[in-house]
């Protein structure tokens, strides 16, 4: 009795926002004061995102392919599935007009002081005193691609599952998970009851797992922080704060909207919907990784606010992969940015094309991190004749910074999308829990 209780005390104060503030502090003064030290502890992120991936894909195959059947079984997937598509186009365009709106507002990169573009000029190896920002890239492994309607759907459909399993690409796993729940959907009597068996267990146990390599989340914090701030300092920050404000005010602006498009759905208390969202929230800013936050978005909305787990099971994958809230506004962002860099003033249509190229992209995005990520703002910069490439490295900089808040954006974006969708929760339901004295919800 004593021991869970203690677990349990310790799990939250592992995942309270103000832990992990600390930790990241507490890693950035690290990476200052000893980069040397700091670069060394680069194996410890690198185990543990490995070890989440690790869980991930099996994760997701068996919660998708459960769910389906169980779906069928109620005969209730046909008009769940159908909202989808318009839920998430509608969660990606809000994104993306959100961020637009706000960076038209804030203006980053319009009234940049001298010493800024003098810190800009530097990171790019460019003359400080030009007026242009120049630079030279050594190579363009990385190119951004160009997305076309025949290009998405054939990236959609795996030759090889096996291979898509094993390069981790999460778009084509799902594709296949989809397509196989369905069949397993169909089948009837003893097969159909051990297929579910099998894909619960594998299920639980990834749940099991997850929540074991999540104990040590304060280290990994402390060591990940350590070494990013030790690889780039603080110069970048510096030279590029008015795009890492502005994007960090769309950020707030699209948890903001999710957090009340949860309460509206799921008709509990603000307190109770942000303890529902916490470990989500910890674990996006944690590991930069989406997938990885899985079992604590299907923890938060069925165990605390009540959604239905299997509508819940079979759209949180689907919305992970699919709706990228984040790296849309990311997109917009950048785009915008670059475009006050070189004083190129856009009209309304042209804001128009940088949303829906940007949308467009948020869906192309799924399964890429980190630089690749970044190449994507080439996207929208190529219809509007912007040199993105001299800017790359600029964005490469800051990224650490944005990468966490890209990530909370899409998963705590992905489960408002998901409660859109959901059933709502029976209010008798709601009542009994937040009554129940030992229902492991804050009540202050």
């Amino acid at each position: 009795m004593k021991n869970p209780l203690s677990g349990t005390q310790y799990h939250r104060i592992a995942t309270n926002p103000l832990t992990v503030l600390g930790c990241v502090i507490l890693g950035g003064l690290l990476g200052l004061t000893a980069p040397v030290f700091s670069q060394s502890l680069s194996v410890v992120g690198v185990v543990y995102v490995d070890l989440l991936k690790m869980i991930i894909m099996p994760f997701m195959v068996s919660a998708v392919m459960f769910s389906l059947q169980k779906l069928f079984r109620d005969g209730s997937s046909g008009h769940i599935l159908g909202q989808v598509a318009l839920v998430f186009i509608g969660f990606s365009l809000a994104a993306a007009v959100i961020a637009a709106g706000s960076t038209l507002v804030t203006q980053p990169g319009s009234h940049m002081s001298a010493d800024s573009k003098a810190a800009m000029g530097k990171i790019v190896g460019a003359n400080s005193d030009a007026s242009n920002t120049d630079m030279a890239l050594r190579a363009s492994d990385d190119a951004p691609r160009v997305i076309t309607l025949s290009s998405f759907f054939s990236s959609l459909i795996p030759s090889n599952i096996f291979a898509a399993l094993a390069s981790g690409d999460t778009l084509k796993a799902l594709v296949f998970s989809l397509l196989f729940g369905f069949a397993v959907g169909q089948l009837k009597g003893n097969v159909a009851d051990s297929m579910g068996q099998t894909l619960e267990t594998v299920y639980q146990a990834c749940q099991l797992l997850t929540r074991w390599v999540n104990v040590p989340v304060p280290l990994v914090l402390i060591c990940m922080t350590a070494t990013q701030i030790s690889a780039t300092g603080l110069d970048p920050l510096k030279a590029m704060l008015g795009f890492v404000v502005a994007f960090l005010v769309v950020c707030v602006l699209l948890l903001c909207m999710s957090v009340l498009v949860l309460r509206w759905r799921s008709g509990r208390s603000l307190a109770l919907v942000l303890e529902a969202m916490r470990e989500t929230f910890t674990l996006g800013i944690a590991t930069n990784n989406s997938a990885t936050c899985m079992p604590s978005m299907v923890d938060g909305l069925v165990d605390k606010l009540k959604f239905t787990r299997s509508q819940v099971e079979l759209l949180v994958p689907l919305s992970v992969s699919l709706l990228r809230a984040g790296p849309i506004a990311y997109f917009v962002c950048g785009t915008m940015f670059i475009a006050a860099l070189y004083n190129r003033e856009l009209t309304a249509i042209e804001v128009g094309l940088v949303v829906v190229v940007s949308a467009l992209s948020g869906f192309a995005s799924a399964g890429l991190a980190g630089i690749l990520t970044i190449s994507l703002i080439g996207t929208a910069c190529n219809y509007l004749g912007l040199p993105f490439e001299a800017a790359f490295i600029l964005f490469v900089a800051v990224d650490p910074v944005c990468a966490m808040s890209r990530t909370a954006v899409t998963v705590l974006s992905s489960c408002a999308a998901v409660s859109m969708v959901c059933s709502r929760p029976e209010p008798r339901a709601q009542a009994l829990t937040e009554s129940l004295p030992n229902s492991g919800v804050a009540t202050s």
